[in-house]
């Protein structure tokens, strides 16, 4: 099975479209996962049309008609994995233990709002991921979005994707 992570789109506040490469990836995966900061239904729309399975929730910066539409927190058991979504995590000191407390029930957590990738693992075997912004680096110095595959319950390929910078025009 083959997972799509994205997160923080905010179209079309910080990008007019998302990114062809990231649209590329849309008939290949199995899943895809969005961790909010949506900004606009356009994209949960777009999304949800593309994607054979969308998990997505809200996130801070989605307004009343997003959050009508997602939850706060997503769970799905795929082949065996038990995976979360949730956008805000806290900040990164001390995010391993804290979401390993919050979600002591899960294999994987991904999550978004910092727009800073990221991959780690809690003691208590907790993979935590956030792919990062396709649309918005901040101060990455990329654009970025995750694949990953899941077997047997069990994660692997996770793999980190840059983007190239936007032209003007």
């Amino acid at each position: 099975m083959r997972l799509l992570l994205v997160s923080d789109t905010h179209l079309p506040r910080r990008a007019k479209r998302l990114p062809e490469p990231l649209l590329a990836e849309l008939p290949r995966a199995d899943v895809v996962v969005h961790a909010g900061d949506w900004v606009d239904a356009a994209t949960l729309d777009l999304l949800a049309e593309r994607s054979r399975r969308l998990i997505g929730v809200y996130g801070n910066n989605d307004g009343p008609d997003l959050r009508a539409r997602l939850p706060e927190v997503a769970r799905a058991e795929l082949d065996g994995l038990r995976l979360g979504v949730v956008h805000e995590t806290g900040p990164a000191r001390g995010r391993e233990a804290r979401c390993a407390a919050r979600f002591p029930d899960l294999d994987v957590l991904v999550f978004g709002h910092s727009h800073i990738p990221w991959d780690t693992t809690a003691p208590t075997g907790l993979r935590l991921l956030n792919p990062g912004s396709p649309t918005d680096r901040r101060r990455q110095p990329f654009c970025t979005y995750m694949t990953a595959t899941v077997a047997g319950g069990a994660l692997a390929e996770v793999r980190l994707h840059r983007l190239p910078p936007r032209t003007a025009g």
